[in-house]
């Protein structure tokens, strides 16, 4: 019997086994590993002091998320588990068209005005900058109408960091099986563990983080768990002899972004295919619609290569917000899905509170705003 199953294993999946492990829990974690998992493709953005359009309950939450990664990373690499792709880069928010000028300003008031009641970040590492100062910091930019740049800014790459986690918790006793929970084992209203390949797996406690599939789960536990996937497409271009290592991430007001590495490489997308089913494939208007907008904002990419093309599907839920926590009514399983576009920046975070209660532990995080029974 084991202590704890986790369903998923993408980084929300692996954030929660390695959380278990490391507090000495025996765990085993099932992943079919779905062809467009969104950790696979996602840009991991880390800037909540930047997000102008979600909500308090969102913030609240991603500021204690992104505040936790150095100490998670460092914790990483002091256990000799390689790279993460997690570093401080910085990121500017900006209009580059007259149609961006009215929500921009709108933005950097929300913005601004939370800085000033917070106190924080300092004023040198959150501010407006001129057009000059914007080009300067990423040099393939468009003149802006309007710029703010946050020095702070980090990003992370899903897939080093998800594989990070895993290697960690298998060397602390993680088994891992590639293989789908078909259902859940229920008696007296509690879940004592689940079923794969027709086989029972007895366990003390489940969590589901299975991204946009763990709706198949709901049915079972008598609740709603409105979860869909919403394809994203995403485009690493390379330019061989830029160095991009200094660039900073950038935001505009088109639900697109741009992403550089270190390598010469900066990725840029992404669509927003609501409805889009559980086709993760490239479509020729999604590769126009991103390359469009990377090359409105940043004309200065227009030479770069094509290196590679990913496309994820993100976890949406009808009101953008996860879904973390136990089940009314249902002992012993625990919910951890539905991060939407926001996924690397919450997920290491959501899987270290879920492991948390999981294993009885106390909770500070106010979890009341992601509970599955607000639908």
């Amino acid at each position: 019997m084991y202590d704890a199953v986790v369903i998923g294993g993408g980084i929300v999946g692996a954030a929660i086994a390695y959380h278990l492990v490391s507090d000495g829990a025996k765990t085993v974690l099932f992943d079919r590993a779905d062809p467009g998992r969104a950790t696979e493709a996602g840009a991991g953005i880390l800037s909540p002091e930047t997000n102008s359009r979600d909500g308090q309950a969102w913030f609240d939450l991603a500021i204690e998320a992104v505040n936790y990664y150095p100490d998670l990373v460092a914790r990483l690499q002091a256990e000799q588990e390689g790279e993460t792709g997690y570093a401080r880069c910085g990121k500017l928010t900006v209009a580059v068209s007259e149609d961006e000028v009215e929500p921009f300003t709108q933005a950097q008031k929300i913005i601004l005005e939370r800085q000033r009641r917070r106190g924080t970040p300092a004023e040198a590492d959150l501010h407006p900058v001129s057009a000059a100062e914007a080009q300067a910091l990423f040099p393939a930019l468009a003149p802006t109408r309007g710029a703010i740049y946050f020095r702070h800014a980090a990003r992370v790459d899903g897939r080093l960091l998800a594989a990070a986690l895993l290697r960690a918790a298998e060397r602390g006793g993680l088994t891992i099986k590639r293989a789908g929970v078909e259902q859940l084992l229920l008696q007296s209203g509690r879940v004592t563990g689940v079923q794969v390949d027709q086989a029972a797996v007895a366990a003390g406690s489940v969590a589901i983080a299975g991204g946009a599939w763990s709706n198949a789960f709901g049915r079972q536990l008598g609740c709603q768990i409105p979860v869909a996937p919403q394809r994203g497409q995403i485009i690493h271009l390379d330019l061989p002899g830029t160095d991009t290592s200094t660039w900073p991430i950038i935001t505009a007001f088109r639900g697109h972004y741009l992403v550089p590495w270190s390598d010469s490489r900066v990725v840029v997308g992404a669509t927003r295919e609501t409805g889009s089913g559980f086709v993760p494939q490239t479509s020729a208007v999604g590769v126009r619609e991103v390359l469009d907008e990377a090359l409105r904002v940043a004309p200065g990419l227009a030479e770069g290569s094509i290196g590679e093309i990913r496309v994820g599907l993100r976890p949406l839920t009808p009101d953008l917000l996860p879904v973390l926590g136990a089940v009314p009514g249902v002992e012993n399983i625990y919910l951890a899905t539905g991060h939407g576009p926001t996924g690397l920046q919450l997920g290491p975070y959501s899987g270290r509170l879920i492991a948390a209660m999981m294993l009885g532990q106390a909770v500070d995080t106010d979890l009341s705003p992601f509970q599955v029974s607000r639908f």
